[in-house]
């Protein structure tokens, strides 16, 4: 099976920095350190009321990082404005409400489709590789594909919720869609990520679904550096998702 890339998202450092406000912690060195420590590539996030990552983030990142950045941004016209300008690798268009504490869901893109079609071409015209974060949902799948995305990012929030629930049998449910929904939009010709909530426990099955091939991952990364330091969190996860993958690989041999 083919690597398995590793996006840290590096929001929370903005958020523990701005909890206090002046530079500290950087997220551009956080950033550096997680490609130091094996990440394929950084994932910011530039909310609409700029609660973590600022504008100044995302230049430095652009400017100052040897690896591809993922933009996570609302499909607003603001939005579209600072991605045209600083031409990241990817972007990633999310779900955005401004009192929700995280991302809660995936995109509605069959009722959006009018809405997200014109942010969806411009940016391909402009050599930006798209990406649209949706539920492991067939029509969603299909609409995302009939948008012209290049990527979907599947929703890994409610498996990991019902995980750290207890609710085992409700996980195991939610991980059977995703695995079903990584293999239509492997079909479709989308390229296939996944992320929202993982952790040491929950990464492995997500990890050996075939299909995949980046996962997303940062809020426990970050929280977990805290314990241990953001280089030795980084690389037990990686080692986490290479130890699932090779499992995977026998399996599916």
């Amino acid at each position: 099976m083919k690597h398995l890339r590793l996006g840290v998202n590096i929001d929370h450092v903005a958020t523990i920095r701005n909890a206090r406000g002046g530079k500290h912690p950087e997220p551009l060195r956080a950033a550096q350190m997680a490609v130091a420590a094996g990440a394929d590539g950084i994932t910011a996030h530039l909310r609409e009321d700029r609660r973590h990552i600022s504008d100044q983030d995302i230049e430095h990142l652009v400017a100052d990082i040897d690896k591809p950045l993922n933009l996570e941004m609302a499909a607003t016209e603001e939005m579209l404005t600072i991605a045209l300008r600083h031409k990241p690798h990817a972007v990633c268009l999310v779900p955005e409400k401004r009192e929700e504490r995280t991302t809660e869901g995936g995109l509605d893109v069959a009722a959006g489709h009018n809405h997200l079609a014109p942010f969806v071409r411009e940016l391909a015209a402009a050599k930006i590789r798209v990406s649209l974060f949706v539920e492991a949902n067939p029509v969603q799948l299909a609409v995302a594909k009939a948008l012209g995305a290049h990527v979907v990012e599947l929703h890994t929030g409610a498996y990991c919720e019902a995980h750290a629930a207890g609710d085992f049998a409700e996980r195991d449910k939610i991980l059977a869609r995703l695995k079903a929904g990584a293999k239509e939009a492997a079909r479709l010709g989308l390229e296939v990520h996944a992320g929202h909530g993982l952790t040491f426990e929950t990464v492995g099955p997500v990890a050996a679904i075939p299909e995949l091939i980046e996962l997303n991952i940062g809020h426990f990364l970050v929280g977990e550096a805290i314990f241990v330091g953001l280089d030795a969190s980084i690389r037990r996860m990686r080692q986490l998702m290479d130890e699932a993958r090779g499992k995977a690989g026998t399996a599916f041999a």
